[in-house]
């Protein structure tokens, strides 16, 4: 681990790092222009130099520019600057498509509080990539000028391994530095180091920050040296507290060399970084940092992503216009919410000063705009304001001239506003939203506008939120069951449209018809035979009900969960094969409710025993459809699917809570052993499924061979099944035309092996479980 470079290539090894992951950085970010906006991708003049870099640069520039608020003309305008020439194209449509596809992407080096610190990477890797002429002072400023912005120069940034040179130190590691020290410091130092125990602890801090830094390889390393200069320091505490005089005086020794280091060698690097690597590495740090992290990508999972419709200029969006109708009936003019994941504060303008104050306001940091308030009127935190000075009650006659106010309050018993103020203070500003209501009813957008934060009060509300959000859920796991038991219990919940779906199968983007409001019919056409007789359904019920008994020991578990699966895949084979003979039935789709707790987990239990069944599920979007699952297939499979479902769930339960007791290791999060075993126990009682499903059709196959011969086998098993799939795939698509996959699974735990033993295969395919696109997408 610390002696991995100790032949004195730790610089050359840190370079050659940071210039993979960069490559694949920018051509991440160039894949989305070519996939989410390919009539941009397709403008890209060829004098830019590589396309894959202009087309980096572009994407992150569009991101940026709806982080910070600016217009969907403003972001044409620069796009026209940068394509010089005449040209026949809707630039206002493309910008508005590719940032709709941006929001629903799931790219992280997108998100709008990483987009401006991508932009800057992406310019200066472009700018590294280009012809040079042998006049830089006029190439930087036609790029400025082509850019629209300042495009980052040579310095630091291009070579952070070199900036410790300036203080006579290398790019090394904490082992090779202290090889440099006298003797007795130095022995010390590299026995602690050289400990099974510090590797350990070591591994283990950079494990737990490997997920936040994106594959970053130079920054892991970064990662490792600081975790080796943290476990420094905690062994020099331990044993500081209890030695003699001298003892803690030559440990105080130990403790100033460690902290050259930090000064002398990791810190130049680390400040010669991109702001985007800096943000990536320190981000990934436990503390403050990773817990924010933790509650803000809960968060943003479950927030539901704006239509196209956000993006127009003219207008703002459907549900947006009819909040503000709703607001202004009941005499409000502001709320707050979430545009993706940027927070906004929306107001109706009510008079001509506040038009003027709208229409004037800068959106720079300051003391007398907005204010923010945390927590109840008589208990605001101090210090937490962020601005001051409403839009008071003035004498119209004076020489008056208001700054445009608002006051937002932020109540420390809402999940939701936690989040908000969590995801403000990330970011370091939000939008600001002035609408005017017409005279016809009409909504319209007067200006959109950043505000921007100051450093000192997002830091104030990072602790406020992070302490709130901490005492209503302490584990972020928790915090979308929290946020939806919100949403129900609110009157306005109720009404809201449902907007939105996850399904499991292929993805077509964002911007798909809407959600057919499953809620208003369980079954939304009814059942025209096919399903399970009584008879077989209480045979299979029975045998699940052994299954599930705890006095039954595993292998009498597993054979009569096996035989409860062999009897509905061989009746459903069957039916199929008579159905396809003699009286063809339709399919049929119903709405499935899953109830916590870990809804997430049971909902993808059930669209995954689904899938093995031969049906196709969608999760449909929107809060009041959190807990849902629709489910489209011939009614005895989605019987089936039911019953089976019904049966695991419990077992799945039950079992996560024996693994628990029995091998989750010291110290590890109870919830996040038990989500990792419910994915391994999930991906192995599907697989047994499929397979009793594939051993059903082989005997069916043969069974028809040896009644009908080689020679006369009429329609096959696996043609009259293929048959079913199509028909099934064409009423999904009847409902939800558009899909989108579903973002791939990810686990902090380690009981995956053991839920993949507890289902009878002890193989663990790695730590992210990639859902299967056959059964898992979503619907823009």
């Amino acid at each position: 681990m610390t002696d991995s470079h100790a032949n004195g290539s730790s610089a050359v090894e840190f370079r050659r790092m940071r210039q993979e992951w960069m490559e694949g950085r920018i051509q991440d970010l160039a894949d989305v222009l070519m996939s989410a906006g390919p009539d941009l991708y397709e403008l890209l003049p060829a004098d830019l130099g590589d396309r894959r870099l202009a087309a980096a640069v572009a994407v992150a520039r569009v991101a940026a520019d709806e982080a910070r608020a600016q217009s969907v003309s403003e972001t044409v305008r620069w796009i026209e600057r940068l394509i010089p020439g005449g040209h026949r194209h809707d630039l206002s449509g493309a910008v508005r498509g590719l940032r709709s596809r941006l929001a629903v992407k799931g790219e992280p080096a997108v998100w709008s509080w990483n987009a401006t610190s991508w932009e800057e990477l992406a310019l200066w890797w472009w700018r590294r990539h280009q012809t040079l002429t042998g006049d830089p002072e006029r190439e930087f400023a036609e790029w400025c000028s082509r850019w629209s912005a300042e495009v980052p120069w040579d310095g630091d940034i291009d070579e952070p391994e070199r900036a410790p040179r300036r203080h006579g130190r290398e790019l090394v590691t904490p082992a090779e530095f202290f090889a440099a020290e006298a003797e007795p410091l130095r022995l010390l130092a590299l026995a602690v180091l050289r400990s099974s125990r510090t590797a350990a602890a070591v591994e283990d801090a950079v494990l737990l920050r490997d997920e936040y830094l994106q594959n970053a390889g130079h920054l892991k390393w970064l990662a490792e040296q600081q975790g080796c200069v943290d476990q420094l320091e905690a062994w020099r505490r331990d044993h500081q507290k209890t030695g003699s005089e001298a003892t803690r005086a030559f440990l105080a020794e130990l403790s100033e060399a460690v902290k050259r280091y930090g000064t002398l060698v990791l810190k130049p690097v680390v400040d010669a970084l991109t702001a985007g690597e800096r943000a990536l590495l320190d981000n990934s740090r436990p503390g403050a940092h990773r817990t924010a992290a933790d509650y803000l990508e809960v968060f943003l999972d479950w927030q539901v992503q704006p239509d196209e419709d956000a993006w127009r200029d003219e207008a703002p969006s459907a549900d947006v216009a009819r909040q503000a109708q709703e607001r202004r009936e009941r005499g409000e003019t502001t709320w707050q919410g979430m545009r993706g994941s940027v927070p906004v504060w929306y107001h109706i303008v009510g008079s001509p000063q506040e038009k003027a104050a709208a229409l004037a306001y800068s959106g720079r940091p300051s003391a007398s705009v907005v204010r923010v308030r945390t927590g109840d009127d008589d208990v605001t935190a101090p210090g937490l304001s962020l601005f001051d000075g409403l839009f008071d009650e003035v004498d119209e006659s004076a020489d008056w001239y208001p700054a445009p106010g608002i006051d937002v309050p932020y109540k420390s018993d809402s999940a939701f506003d936690l989040c908000a103020l969590l995801a403000l203070a990330q970011l370091g500003h939000a939008r600001l939203e002035f609408l005017t209501v017409h005279s016809d009813g009409s909504v319209r957008t007067l200006r959109s506008v950043r505000v921007a934060v100051r450093e000192d009060d997002a830091q104030a509300y990072r602790r406020w939120a992070l302490a709130a959000l901490a005492e209503l859920s302490p584990d972020p796991e928790n915090l979308a069951d929290l946020i939806a038991r919100e949403e129900e219990a609110s009157a306005d919940a109720s009404k809201e449209t449902d907007d939105g779906a996850e399904d499991t199968g292929r993805g077509s983007g964002p911007g798909g018809a809407p959600s057919p409001e499953p809620e208003e019919s369980p079954v939304s056409r009814p059942a025209t035979g096919g399903s399970l007789p009584p008879e077989l359904l209480g045979k299979v019920r029975a045998l699940l009900r052994k299954a599930e008994d705890q006095a039954a020991t595993e292998e009498e578990s597993r054979a009569f969960l096996a035989k409860a699966t062999e009897l509905m895949a061989k009746y459903g084979i069957e039916q199929a094969m008579l159905e396809g003979l003699d009286r063809p039935a339709g399919p049929v789709d119903k709405v499935v409710e899953v109830h916590p707790p870990y809804a997430k987990e049971m909902r993808r239990l059930l669209s995954w025993i689904a899938g093995a069944m031969r049906c196709r599920s969608v999760h449909p979007g929107g809060k009041a459809n959190r807990h849902r699952a629709h489910l489209f297939g011939f009614e005895g499979d989605i019987q089936a699917s039911e019953v089976l479902f019904a049966s695991l769930r419990l077992q799945m339960l039950d079992g996560a809570d024996r693994a628990d007791r029995m091998h989750r290791p010291l110290g590890e999060d109870a919830r996040a052993y038990k989500r990792s075993w419910m994915l391994g126990f999930i991906r192995e009682v599907t697989d047994r499924v499929r397979a009793a499903q594939e051993a059903a059709r082989t005997a069916a196959e043969r069974k028809q061979e040896a009644e009908e011969g080689a020679d006369r086998v009429g329609r096959t098993v696996a043609l009259v099944l293929a048959d079913r799939s199509t028909v099934v795939d064409a009423r999904l698509n009847d409902s939800y035309p558009k899909l989108s996959k579903a973002r791939p699974t990810k686990f902090k735990g380690t009981g995956y092996r053991q839920g993949r033993v507890d289902g009878q295969r002890a193989d663990i395919g790695g730590p992210t479980i990639v859902t299967d696109t056959r059964t898992e997408q979503i619907v823009g």
